[in-house]
């Protein structure tokens, strides 16, 4: 997601996590959140929203409507946790956000009674009813976000989540209630610090979600084969990944990089290896906006359906073959 706080005066310069400084402009005092891609210039709401004349994540929050609890520059991010307050006429009122680079992606979000989000975390759950049993890996974990929507919906979930900036987990704990889900799931939810591509357990994963950005932008491995050829080789028989690819909404740190270009030569990279067993679903507002990757055989969408409770259900007649 993209975040960025402009006002009549000028403010000082913040930090968030997986996000860049947020962008200080003259202009109405409003905060505009764009979902990252995943994370999230992530994701927007569903089709038939789009229609609708309501606010959507995409519209502004003003600035005395969001509230500043931490902000600071760990080794690998720039981490800020921004708090949407109750009162805001947003969809993410009564939210916690958490950000990670310059331009201000959303990389956590965090609902007070919900778990749900209506950004592309969503469909993220949609995966464990089309896996075969057993561990499912969150490469990528952040403040929790996946891992809570996993937990809350699937009573037999394991989850194990790699996150490379201990930072974040502290963060997390502190400010996102992780610490609280870890203490009710001790056998079902295991978190590792250190290099999310290294991510192994006996007998494989069942399935690996994978949303992995640094600097505002999809990590440079996933544009090579032999990375996702390094994950496939880490599924059980019958196992599938699903990815935050991004789009055109993520905003990278370097002006060198684009969203839209980084999310296709990503996808080129996946079809190297998955051939035909590769679909995308895309999100945004626009073409290539917010776009999520899935692996394997494209289930009956009906029967998909059919296991998943009733706000995931959309999401399965979204997926269409990836074509470069």
């Amino acid at each position: 997601m993209r975040t960025v706080i402009s006002s009549a005066q000028s403010q000082p310069q913040m930090f968030l996590r997986n996000s860049a400084p947020v962008q200080v402009r003259h202009s109405p005092t409003r905060i505009s959140l764009a979902l990252k891609p995943p994370s999230s210039s992530l994701v927007v709401k569903c089709q038939q929203q789009r229609q609708q004349h309501q606010k959507t994540q995409d519209d502004g929050i003003p600035a005395e409507e969001v509230k500043i609890l931490a902000k600071f520059k760990s080794r690998h991010n720039y981490i800020r946790v921004l708090e949407v307050s109750r009162k805001a006429e947003h969809p993410f009122r009564g939210s916690r956000l958490l950000l990670l680079d310059g331009p201000g992606n959303i990389h956590s979000i965090s609902f007070l009674f919900t778990s749900l989000t209506k950004t592309y975390f969503d469909v993220f759950a949609t995966l464990p009813p089309i896996l075969p049993s057993g561990p499912i890996a969150l490469l990528g974990f952040g403040a929790g976000t996946a891992a809570r929507l996993l937990l809350d919906h699937y009573p037999q979930a394991v989850l194990h989540g790699w996150e490379l900036d201990p930072a974040v987990i502290q963060v997390a704990r502190e400010y996102f209630n992780l610490g609280k889900l870890e203490r009710e799931n001790q056998q079902r939810l295991f978190i590792y610090i250190g290099n999310a591509l290294n991510a192994t357990v006996p007998n494989g994963f069942s399935g690996i979600v994978v949303d992995l950005f640094s600097k505002g932008c999809l990590i440079p491995e996933l544009q090579e084969p032999a990375t996702w050829e390094k994950l496939r080789g880490q599924l059980r028989k019958g196992g599938r990944i699903m990815v935050n690819v991004g789009g055109s909404c993520v905003e990278p740190e370097s002006r060198l990089r684009d969203g839209k270009v980084v999310m296709q030569e990503t996808l080129r990279a996946m079809k190297e290896v998955f051939g035909e067993e590769l679909f995308v679903l895309n999100l945004g507002n626009r073409k290539d906006d917010s776009s999520l990757a899935l692996t394997g055989d494209l289930p009956p969408p009906e029967e998909w359906k059919k296991r998943l409770p009733g706000p995931l259900k959309s999401y399965t007649q979204m997926w269409m073959p990836y074509s470069a």
